[in-house]
């Protein structure tokens, strides 16, 4: 077959173009749309935040659909087989949760102040320097000193319980009673120690002042409590620029209107306390759980004692940086609250707090370098008192009080025979430091490293 073969009569060769129907688009008729879609779109917010079909269900009963309207409407047998076809047609999206408030974020202001009237106090030394004379007056002042704070540091830990438990009243009855205790137990100290004259006197004054800030440091009042320290920060001052020549008895007059001043106001603020509307009465904490802050106090006096005998500057530059370290302890609790948070397993937080850890004692420990600069001293042994310190008072932050109160014991013990044996002060204080820093630092990354210790 050489040829084309006509198929159909006509002239040409090609073949003929039949012509085919025209297509119109047609629009999908309503009945024949699913209405489902509709009311998905519609409920889209409240079904994408469903766990259960259930869920969808309750919503769809709330939203008055009857059994009638969802057989003839949406051609589904019953409720739940409607809130099931629902659930699977629109994905799960659930909304992350807002942000809680944080509540350990750190007042600025009130760490700032409650610094100021940590560090202000060590002027009254200077102040009073001619009123004590040889090493009986020197070491009745220490004794003094060491037995305050470590009635004040255990006083202060049971105010804040009964403060918890009961109330500012039941704090007011507890600072009531046990800070005049304490300042008649730490004048009776310096007194046998050095014995009567102006040494003794100044270890009197020392100690009521010390007693009346704890309770007004407890009641919150710092304000109050920075106000009674302006006679001797202005005597001091004056003294410092050189303003005018302070005549000798006037020290004694300053000296002993910020000791007045503040034995006032802590007496104004318990009066205060104890007419405040008592609370439900809870259970009474036991005096054995405030020992181990007791004995904190002892040993981190001791352990700043020996520091400033062999670098006085190096005290004055550590009780500076408290303010800053109280703020720190904040906000490693902040930190620590954002971990938990966010963290997705058990390692995932260990790492974070770890690194909040490290954060927050490395800052600290860069304001005691910087400080030591300013100073002149030497930055080894201040930065391992430093850490010490700092790790002890966040591992009771979280009433883990027993380990560093052994801990610093342990050091302070350690330190003071040396000094007692005339060993080198510096290396000491650097070998002792550093030990227990690094115990306190590996209890603090352990025990801080479970969730259960941020509840």
């Amino acid at each position: 077959m050489s040829g084309p073969l006509r198929l159909l009569p006509g002239d040409g060769d090609s073949l003929p173009v039949i012509p085919r129907p025209r297509t119109r688009t047609r629009a999908r008729p309503s009945w024949a749309e699913d209405p489902i879609d509709e009311l998905a779109e519609r409920l889209v917010e409240q079904v994408a935040v469903a766990v259960h079909p259930y869920e969808v269900a309750a919503l769809l009963e709330s939203d008055g659909l009857t059994g009638d309207q969802i057989t003839a409407r949406y051609g589904r047998p019953d409720l739940f087989t409607l809130a099931e076809d629902l659930h699977a047609r629109v994905p799960r999206h659930y909304p992350e949760p807002p942000p809680a408030p944080d509540p350990w974020r750190p007042d600025h202001l009130r760490c700032a102040l409650r610094g100021l009237v940590f560090a202000l106090p060590g002027l009254a030394y200077v102040l009073g320097a001619g009123l004590w004379q040889g090493t009986a007056d020197v070491s009745g002042l220490i004794a003094s000193a060491l037995a305050a704070w470590a009635w004040n540091q255990a006083l202060s830990h049971r105010a804040y319980l009964r403060l918890a438990a009961g109330g500012k009243a039941a704090a007011g009855r507890t600072l009531r009673i046990g800070a005049p205790a304490g300042a008649l137990g730490a004048a009776a100290t310096g007194l046998v120690v050095s014995g009567p004259g102006m040494g003794a006197a100044f270890a009197a004054g020392q100690s009521c002042y010390l007693g009346a800030a704890s309770v007004l440091l407890v009641l919150g009042r710092e304000r109050v409590l920075l106000l009674t320290l302006l006679p001797v920060a202005a005597g001091a001052g004056a003294g410092a620029v050189q303003l005018w020549q302070l005549p000798a008895a006037l020290a004694p007059v300053l000296l002993s209107a910020t000791v007045m001043l503040a034995v006032v106001a802590a007496g104004h603020a318990i009066h205060a306390a104890l007419r405040s509307a008592p609370e439900a009465a809870g259970i009474t904490p036991k005096l054995l759980r405030s020992l181990p802050y007791g004995l904190f106090g002892l040993a981190a006096g001791v352990l700043a004692a020996l520091a400033g005998a062999d670098e006085p500057r190096s005290v004055v530059v550590l009780t500076l940086s408290m303010g800053f370290a109280e703020w720190l302890l904040y906000r490693y609790r902040s930190l620590a609250l954002t971990a938990l948070r966010e963290s997705t397993s058990g390692r995932g937080f260990v790492l974070r707090a770890g690194r909040a850890l490290a954060y927050c004692l490395s800052a600290y420990l860069a304001v005691l370098a910087l400080g030591s600069l300013i100073a002149g001293v030497r930055p080894a042994p201040l930065l391992g008192l430093g850490a010490v310190l700092w790790t002890a008072l966040l591992l009771q932050a979280f009433s883990l009080a027993w380990l560093p109160a052994a801990v610093t014991l342990a050091a302070a013990a350690t330190q003071a025979s040396a000094s007692l044996a005339s060993l080198p002060l510096g290396p000491a204080q650097l070998g002792c430091c550093t030990a227990a820093a690094a115990v306190l630092i590996a209890a603090a990354c352990r025990l801080l490293g479970r969730p259960t210790a941020h509840r």
